[in-house]
């Protein structure tokens, strides 16, 4: 289809890449946060600044209506050393946009424009201009600070893209779509020696191996069958020499889960395994497990509205349901726990072969750019004209 607002593509393409070369890590968004704010003050918005310190929310009224809308697009970059050898590659060594929140940025600017010219809806629309989506958990911030006390939003919707879903494709689900994630710290504490000595020490990387391995059958043991989960062991950290026994062991967990009491046995049997495992060696462990991103859960009205949206605007052909969730993590879940709302995803593909998500070499597709502003504009208009 033609997307009615492909004229616009220069001016997107523009500022994408402005963007691109300016990555800012979670709350430090500072250059980022400014030019938002100036391209919205310059559209004719109320703009709000300051919540979760980068934060931006602009605001667009019209009409009578008491009805409102939410749209949040992340601002952040990660803690990556660009390769992708782009002549608009970043500019700040160590961080890059390899997730595409310069994409979301932009095409929420974009929207913003289109409805600010056009005005064809009535009520009010606040476009959520979050920072800290990749670790810091900007959204819960902007909650905690009181986003939805000061900004009315009957529902929000927020967007990712995804460059392996073909491109222009919607990929939707009702109820859980992406995990909760946490994080489990282990100390095994022994007594170090030499090691042409062991039975003078206890040995907390022989432990903590048994730990490691003995976290393997949570999952598959303590979890039902079709109930997602996952353990990862992703850091064991212990001695210096082949010839010495630490005092301790560090191991660090990630968890992922979507049913609240799943999570919930997941840190008991990890907290228990690590304890108990220590024990039979003779030894200690110290368990610090953070609870960080809840599951992201969609709801029903708001996911059938998005769904029967997206197949009027790009044919059914291009709209499909997940079978099943990501494992993932984005802290939209805390926008989601607090107003209904649909989180979804655009696919981007331009080859099969195209770099994932957080890949140095990752570049964020133009091409989707007006569609995904386009369907921004007819999401707010639409969801505002409902009856």
């Amino acid at each position: 289809m033609t997307y009615p607002f492909a004229n616009i593509m220069p001016d997107l393409v523009a500022t994408r890449h402005f963007l691109h070369q300016i990555p800012e890590i979670g709350l430090s968004e500072f250059k980022t946060s400014d030019y938002i704010a100036g391209q919205l003050t310059a559209m004719g918005y109320e703009v709000t600044r300051g919540l979760a310190g980068t934060g931006i929310v602009a605001t667009l009224r019209n009409g009578t209506s008491q009805r409102s809308i939410g749209i949040r697009a992340d601002i952040d970059a990660l803690p990556i050393q660009e390769e992708t050898g782009l002549d608009y590659a970043s500019q700040h060594p160590g961080a890059m946009h390899a997730c595409g929140h310069d994409g979301h940025t932009t095409m929420l600017l974009g929207a913003a424009k289109m409805l600010a010219e056009r005005r064809n809806f009535d009520g009010t629309i606040n476009l959520i201009f979050q920072p800290a989506e990749e670790n810091f958990g900007g959204a819960r911030i902007m909650v905690e600070e009181g986003l939805f006390e000061r900004f009315s939003c009957d529902a929000v919707f927020g967007l990712h893209n995804d460059p392996g879903i073909p491109f222009g494709h919607f990929a939707l689900r009702e109820g859980p779509i992406m995990a909760a994630v946490d994080e489990c710290r282990i100390r095994v504490q022994g007594k170090g020696g030499h090691g042409a000595e062991p039975q003078e020490t206890a040995d907390p990387v022989v432990a903590g191996a048994s730990i490691v391995m003995a976290l393997q059958s949570i999952v598959s043991r303590n979890i039902h069958p079709l109930e997602p989960a996952v353990v990862t062991v992703g850091v064991f950290r212990a001695g210096t020499a082949s010839n010495i026994i630490p005092d301790h062991a560090d191991i660090v967990v990630g968890i992922r889960s979507y049913d609240p009491a799943t999570r919930d046995e997941l840190q008991r049997r990890i907290t228990l395994i690590a304890e108990r495992q220590a024990e039979s060696y003779g030894m200690t462990a110290s368990v610090n497990y953070e609870r960080s991103y809840s599951a992201t859960v969609n709801h029903k009205a708001e996911t059938d509205f998005v769904r029967d949206l997206a197949k009027r605007f790009a044919g059914e052909d291009k709209v499909y349901d997940l079978a099943r969730p990501f494992m993932g993590s984005e802290d939209f879940a805390y926008m989601l726990e607090k107003r209904p709302g649909s989180y979804f995803f655009l696919g981007t593909r331009r080859t099969e072969n195209d770099p994932s998500l957080h890949h140095p070499r990752y570049d964020f597709n133009d091409d989707i750019l007006p569609i995904g502003a386009s369907f921004w504009v007819e999401l707010a208009e639409a969801y505002l004209a409902r009856p």
